[in-house]
């Protein structure tokens, strides 16, 4: 088995349960989760308000479609429209971070007129046909090509090439407030406010990708209110259901009442609309945004001191950071797994994401910063 293959294939690793930040083995091993639930358990595994609310959910009704009222799925909505910035006052559950993107794609092109879309380079949107074509590698496209057209990729953190790109045949600007699978690239401190100005001179949405920056992950509920910027779209995923699929769109109300039709079969589904009440009622209720602030702020500064220069950065907002290697992410992230019993990702080639669980205390940071001392020398090199 190659790095590649422990990395993005079938994993010598039988996980039987989840509790909390960790994961455990049919014998009992127990590996501390910062990436193998890739930000989609921001609560921990079987959080017991998730947990109790499918099980009554599944027990009452499991599935009828979105044109008949349904309590769980009116909760929902209400919960998660009240979790985003001020000025989102519509939103629509699907059942993915790809599905919720190509919903905003649409709705933003459907809503000015227009068609040209802006996104960034080392951005990542999603998987289909629309998402993918506002994705910047090539290793997801090619095999896919002519995708949708019409979409220019500028520097990511870069507002004059920003500027330069939008127009008023601009439909929307794409963006992650954060890069994730690109690297954990922050931008400038201005680079949002930037996009804001000027998606609204040019009569353009601006779409934010909150897919795996939001559910409190970067110290706020949204990644965006670090910036406080209001975007006429945002999207989000992953960690929406606590480890259930879903995705969902909030939207300005110029979108909303622009927007042509559009649906799912699986469209706020009562067993995951239950899912996305708990979830999101319990991050803001109990403050865990704030919580991944405080050990965000206290891992980073671990691993700066116990890494040094034998790590090129360590950077990102809350638990959602990056560690950028002198050497190949693929080799360390097994390393962690197989002798450390520490799960992370690679993001890009020599970047180590950490995507704990935002219920993580001290104790499990300084677990992750001593595996990481313990697998990254500080003579290693790129590898070739």
């Amino acid at each position: 088995m190659s790095d590649l293959d422990f990395v993005s294939g079938s994993k010598p690793i039988d996980i039987e349960r989840g509790d909390g930040p960790y994961l455990y083995t049919a014998d009992g091993t127990e590996y501390l989760d910062a990436g193998a639930s890739f930000a989609c358990t921001p609560l921990g595994h079987c959080h017991p308000a998730v947990v109790d609310a499918v099980r009554e959910q599944v027990g009452e009704l499991t599935f009828v479609d979105s044109s008949y009222p349904v309590q769980s799925r009116e909760d929902a909505y209400a919960a998660f429209v009240a979790s985003t910035p001020d000025g989102l006052d519509g939103a629509w559950l699907c059942n993915s971070g790809t599905e919720a993107n190509e919903a905003a794609l649409k709705f933003a092109r459907s809503a000015t007129g227009e068609s040209k879309i802006v996104a960034a380079t080392r951005s990542f949107h999603g998987r289909t046909m629309g998402a993918l074509a506002a994705t910047w590698k090539d290793k997801y496209k090619k095999p896919f090509e002519p995708l949708a057209g019409d979409v220019e990729f500028v520097p990511y953190g870069d507002g004059e090439e920003l500027a330069d790109a939008v127009d008023d045949e601009t439909a929307a600007v794409i963006l992650e407030p954060i890069q994730g699978e690109g690297g954990i690239n922050v931008p400038p401190a201005d680079y949002l406010g930037t996009a804001r100005e000027l998606t609204e001179e040019a009569g353009a949405a601006l779409v934010l990708d909150e897919v795996q920056t939001g559910m409190g992950r970067t110290g706020k509920m949204w990644a965006c209110q670090n910036a406080g910027v209001t975007p006429d779209v945002l999207t989000t995923a992953k960690g929406l259901g606590n480890g259930l699929p879903v995705g969902a769109v909030a939207v300005r109300d110029w979108i909303a009442d622009g927007a042509a039709s559009h649906n799912a079969t699986f469209s706020g589904g009562p067993v995951v609309a239950a899912a996305v009440h708990a979830t999101v009622s319990t991050l803001v209720e109990a403050k865990w945004p704030a919580h991944a602030a405080e050990i965000g702020d206290y891992l980073v500064d671990e691993l700066e001191a116990a890494l040094g220069d034998s790590v090129r950065e360590v950077r990102g907002e809350g638990l959602l950071v990056g560690v950028e290697l002198k050497r190949g992410a693929n080799r360390v992230a097994r390393d962690l797994a197989m002798n450390q019993q520490v799960l992370a990702l690679p993001a890009g080639r020599t970047v180590l994401r950490l995507l704990p669980p935002l219920v993580i205390d001290e104790p499990e940071a300084d677990r992750l910063v001593a595996a990481l001392t313990e697998s990254i020398a500080p003579e290693t090199e790129v590898e070739s």
